[in-house]
């Protein structure tokens, strides 16, 4: 039909807009619902040992992080910030720092955590730690007492994901860290010159944070319906990212 150039046309009714399509605030860092374990409070640090398991209380952790660096709890260590925020939100937290990778005993030191390990190669790329832009190693390493080398594999986060999976087979694995970021999918890598595939995948583990990932671990937590509770009944493999409003999981290979 032809409407005269002045004439009013008829009013189209618009579907209802859903609430999901709605911005809503984002749920505030610490207000979301506590872990049970919250009625342990909060520990001067966060224990490495079994002695200093019991010490506190804990019969298990919920969250073992196992990281590349020297355990400082200070806040220019990620993993610190990360296990802090993970004992704010009533997780039993330990750590585990720089392990003995030549076999899955060390990843065992703690006991079997209840809800998932989380790797971390530390501050750094674990091969950028280990050598030089002409391939050559170190000799120190300014995130390991003393500043002594060699104290971590190459591609740390791969080598850690896999002992934890040899320690506790069906204890969920999350990568994190600026090694893990960067390496999420496919990408050049210098020291062998060639391409590989996504992090996740060689790792054999179950989830990835990239970023700063706070927010992404907070949701997870605190949502019964997360990756961590379907991993437990089903292995699944997910690439997880950090946005302003939510979690937003892809699968993978």
């Amino acid at each position: 039909m032809i409407y005269p150039q002045n004439a009013c046309r008829p009013f189209r009714q618009l579907p209802p807009m859903s609430a999901n399509a709605i911005p809503q605030a984002a749920t505030a860092l610490y207000d979301y619902p506590k872990y049970w374990a919250e009625c342990y409070g909060t520990a001067d640090f966060l224990p490495v040992s079994r002695a200093e398991m019991d010490a506190l209380g804990w019969d298990a952790c919920d969250i073992i992080i196992v990281t590349g660096d020297a355990y400082v709890d200070q806040p220019s260590f990620g993993m610190a910030v990360i296990g802090r925020l993970l004992e704010a939100q009533g997780f039993r937290v330990g750590m585990i720092a720089q392990p003995d990778w030549q076999s899955s005993e060390a990843f065992a030191a703690l006991g079997r955590p209840n809800l998932f390990y989380g790797v971390t190669a530390g501050n750094m790329d674990s091969m950028i730690n280990r050598y030089t832009a002409d391939r050559k190693a170190r000799s120190d390493d300014a995130y390991t007492p003393g500043g002594s080398g060699g104290m971590r594999p190459d591609r740390c986060s791969l080598v850690y994901a896999q002992r934890c999976k040899e320690a506790w087979p069906d204890v969920p694995v999350v990568l994190g860290g600026i090694e893990a970021s960067l390496r999420r999918i496919a990408h050049y890598d210098y020291w062998q010159e060639a391409v590989r595939r996504s992090i996740l995948i060689d790792a054999t583990a179950d989830i990835l944070l990239y970023g700063n990932a706070e927010r992404a671990i907070a949701e997870q937590g605190a949502d019964p319906s997360n990756p961590f509770a379907m991993l437990h009944g089903r292995p699944t493999r997910f690439a997880s990212a950090c946005t302003s409003r939510r979690v937003r999981s892809t699968p993978t290979a």
